[in-house]
């Protein structure tokens, strides 16, 4: 085990000290320029949008709308990134780190914005709903099939396996601190639960996770924000420690410069996902009449996950203090603060909250690698083994390290990363039009309906013929 963290240490050092951070950054300025500065310029276009009547094909059947879109994605988003990443990156980064998720959200957005618009152009329309993602619009509009099967093997190795295994060690970490329940048993209880609805169909679980997540989400952001009031005269400082902790000299001269920009962008992209190619397969599902709409409103949960609730963790966790030179790990920090400022209950409070908010990523996570098995081949033997493997990497994340499991989800993340945004800057020419199409049509005051023979080359669109989508009343 120590050879191979060694190689996963080695890899991420390469990959995060010189690649990802270059690559991120410079194609989040890239992305924004070339948009004419989407994400700030279309600010309140994002919340227009996000209240759109629900779009009409034309059989006349409505699907989810922009609303419900968004309010899924806010409340699957809110969990162990916002908790347990934000309290690992100010822990080993220090107070500049929540600086720097900061600039890979405001950047990140216009790469958001990217992705999610090509998984609508290139979405696939099936019986009851829409298939797509990167690896459609790998195959559809680079013309490579084998870049997508690449990133489908990707993305269901990342998620079904290495995210998930994330996901049990937080749960695993929080019930071991706050009730003394030891990882051999939350792992054969996570793996049991897991398997119940993969194997055994039994969707109510999911069903009620489906209820329960946004209402703790909700709960938990309430909480978040009424410590962050109550404190609000520290807020100056924190600012300012924030600020000086990012730039400062002494920073700079002792090293942690370095690790508060590499801790902000890892966490803050592991928690916002903007540009890894995983908020796309979410995205293409959605019914719009444009699909610069969808766009709009992924950059939009881009700012929500990291400038509200990653910033309000941050702040907590900052006021309660304790974090530099803890013991505790990721989410047990975040316990530890709350627990500080509202009482003991608070972190009994995060712990079921972590529970129900990595549990139901770990559903979703499975699902994400089942679609990407799906694209590459319908086969029930590779599904079954899939299964089993997810089932393995979950028992397996309850049992293992917190550094180990981060530091694999790190590498993994950022391989993804990479290949999903080397395909969207080829790609971002299709962006260029159908964001001209956009502001062209609202110029003229109409709701924007997209007509895929504005392209030079539709070839590969399978959805949006002429008349297709209707606009709203």
């Amino acid at each position: 085990m120590d050879f191979l963290e060694g190689i996963v240490g080695a890899a991420n050092d390469v990959l995060w000290s010189y690649v990802l951070i270059i690559v991120l950054i410079g194609l989040g300025l890239y992305f924004t320029f070339r948009t004419g500065f989407v994400q700030f310029v279309n600010f309140p276009e994002m919340l227009r949008v996000i209240f759109d009547k629900r779009a009409i094909d034309a059989s006349g059947k409505k699907g989810t709308s922009s609303f419900q879109a968004f309010a899924i994605s806010a409340a699957s988003r809110v969990g162990t990134g916002n908790l347990a990443g934000v309290a690992s990156a100010v822990a080993l980064g220090g107070p500049g780190a929540i600086f720097w998720m900061w600039i890979i959200a405001l950047l990140g957005a216009a790469s958001g914005f990217v992705e999610s618009t090509l998984a609508q152009v290139y979405k696939v329309p099936d019986k009851n709903q829409y298939h797509g993602g990167p690896a459609y619009y790998m195959e559809k509009g680079l013309k490579s099939r084998v870049l997508g099967i690449v990133f489908a093997i990707t993305i269901t190795f990342t998620y079904g396996f290495v995210f998930n295994s994330v996901q049990s060690n937080t749960i695993s970490l929080a019930f071991e601190g706050e009730f003394a329940i030891s990882e051999t048993t939350m792992a054969i209880v996570l793996t049991v639960l897991t398997a119940a609805v993969i194997f055994g169909g039994i969707k109510s679980i999911a069903n009620v996770s489906q209820v329960i997540v946004p209402v703790m989400a909700i709960i938990y952001l309430l909480i978040a924000f009424y410590v962050v009031i109550t404190n609000l005269g520290e807020m100056p400082e924190i600012f300012s420690l924030i600020f000086a902790n990012a730039f400062g000299l002494k920073e700079v001269a002792g090293g942690s410069f370095g690790a508060a920009i590499m801790m902000g962008i890892k966490r803050g992209l592991f928690s916002n996902e903007a540009g890894m190619g995983s908020a796309p397969n979410a995205a293409a599902t959605a019914e719009v009449t444009h699909p610069v709409k969808q766009g709009l409103i992924q950059a939009l949960g881009v700012f929500f996950d990291t400038l509200l609730i990653c910033s309000a963790t941050g702040f907590i966790i900052l006021t309660a203090g304790g974090y530099a030179g803890s013991e505790l790990d990721g989410i047990q920090i975040t316990q530890n603060a709350f627990s500080q400022h509202i009482g003991d209950w608070a972190g009994i409070f995060v712990a079921i909250a972590i529970f129900l908010f990595a549990y139901s990523s770990i559903l979703g996570n499975y699902y994400y690698g089942e679609n990407n098995i799906n694209y590459i081949k319908n086969s029930r033997g590779w599904l079954f083994l899939y299964r089993v493997a997810v089932l393995a990497m979950v028992a397996f994340g309850a049992l293992a390290s917190f550094d180990f499991v981060w530091a694999l989800a790190d590498l993994t993340m950022a391989i993804m990363a990479l290949i999903n945004l080397y395909a969207i800057t080829r790609l971002y020419k299709i962006v260029h039009r159908v964001l001209r199409d956009y502001r062209e049509q609202r110029k003229a005051g109409k709701d924007p309906v997209f007509n895929r023979e504005i392209l030079d080359d539709p070839s590969g669109v399978e959805f949006w013929e002429p008349g297709q989508v209707k606009g709203n009343d």
